[in-house]
C-alpha cells in the first residue's frame, strides 16, 4: 500500500487532499499543531481508507517532529508521496510591505520553506527507494503575481517555487510538483483579507481531487495550477522544468491571490 505525510492536515485544503488519498486506499501520516483538531481528521479519514492513518502533532519548523512524521511513514512501509501543504501568511490580516513585521516574515519563512524542505531532506531515502517517489508542494499564484499585500506571503511562495524546480533537476528519479490550488473558501484566506466575500470561492474539497490528478496521471515534475489540470490542458503543462512550466495563474477572491496552503 501507498504511505503519503500531508501537513497542514488538519484543517482546509490539507485535510481535503489527506480524506481523498485515504479514499483511494493510501495509508497517510498527517502533521498539523493542533493535536485535537488533527486527531479529528485522522478519525475522519481513516474509514474512508480502509488503511492505516497516523496523526503526528507538532510543528513543521522543529527538526525532531519532522523525524517524527518520516519514522511514522517508515513503520508504515515507505514513503511514496510528501505533501508540503502546512504554511502561514505571516500577518493576519495582510499588510502592505512598508507595515510588515520582520518577526512574521521570519515565522513564514521558517514554516513555508524551511520546514518543507528540511522534511524534504528528512524524507529523501524513503522517497527515493519508492517505485514512484514524489512531492507535492503547495504554491500560490501570489509565488508569479505582484499583489497588494501578499508581498511577504508571496515571497516565501516564489522561494518555494524555485526550490522546488531546483529539487526536479536535481533529484531526477522523483516527480516534484509545486501546485497552485487558486483562492478557496478557507479559514486561511478569510483570514489573509477579512472583509473579502468568499462565498463564490470553490472548497477545498473541490480543489484537492484535481490536484491529485498529478498522482493518478504521474505527471512530468513541474508548476501546475488548478485551473490548467481541471481543465486538463496538456499544453499548459509540460515535461520540461525551469520559468516556463506551468506558467499559467488561477483567479482568485479580491486581489486575485490564492491562499496557496488552504488551510
Amino acid at each position: 500500500m501507498s504511505v503519503a505525510i500531508v501537513t497542514g492536515a488538519s484543517r482546509g485544503l490539507g485535510r481535503a487532499l489527506a480524506g481523498e488519498l485515504a479514499a483511494r486506499g493510501w495509508d497517510l501520516v498527517l502533521s498539523a499543531r493542533g493535536a485535537a483538531a488533527l486527531e479529528e481528521a485522522a478519525a475522519g479519514a481513516a474509514p474512508a481508507s480502509g488503511g492505516r492513518v497516523v496523526a503526528v502533532a507538532g510543528d513543521v519548523t522543529s527538526a525532531a517532529h519532522r523525524a517524527a512524521l518520516v519514522a511514522a511513514a517508515r513503520e508504515l512501509g515507505g514513503l511514496d508521496l510528501l505533501v508540503n501543504n502546512a504554511g502561514v501568511l505571516g500577518a493576519e490580516p495582510l499588510v502592505p510591505l512598508a507595515e510588515h513585521a520582520p518577526a512574521g516574515l521570519r515565522e513564514a519563512f521558517e514554516v513555508n520553506v524551511v520546514g518543507p524542505l528540511g522534511l524534504v531532506q528528512e524524507g529523501l531515502p524513503l522517497l527515493r527507494a519508492a517505485r514512484a517517489g514524489a512531492v507535492l508542494n503547495i504554491s500560490s499564484d501570489a509565488a508569479v503575481v505582484a499583489y497588494a499585500t501578499w508581498g511577504a506571503y508571496g515571497a516565501t511562495k516564489a522561494a518555494g517555487d524555485l526550490m522546488s524546480a531546483v529539487l526536479a533537476v536535481e533529484e531526477p528519479g522523483l516527480r516534484v510538483w509545486w501546485a497552485d490550488p487558486g483562492s478557496m473558501r478557507t479559514r486561511m484566506m478569510a483570514a489573509a483579507e477579512p472583509g473579502e466575500d468568499l462565498t463564490g470561492l470553490p472548497t477545498p474539497e473541490e480543489v484537492a481531487p484535481v490536484l491529485l490528478r498529478l498522482v493518478e496521471r504521474g505527471l512530468p515534475s513541474g508548476r501546475y495550477t488548478a485551473g490548467e489540470l481541471a481543465a486538463e490542458v496538456g499544453s499548459a503543462v509540460g515535461p520540461e522544468v525551469g520559468p516556463e512550466v506551468g506558467s499559467g495563474a488561477a483567479a482568485g477572491a479580491g486581489s486575485g491571490a490564492g491562499a496557496g496552503a488552504g488551510l
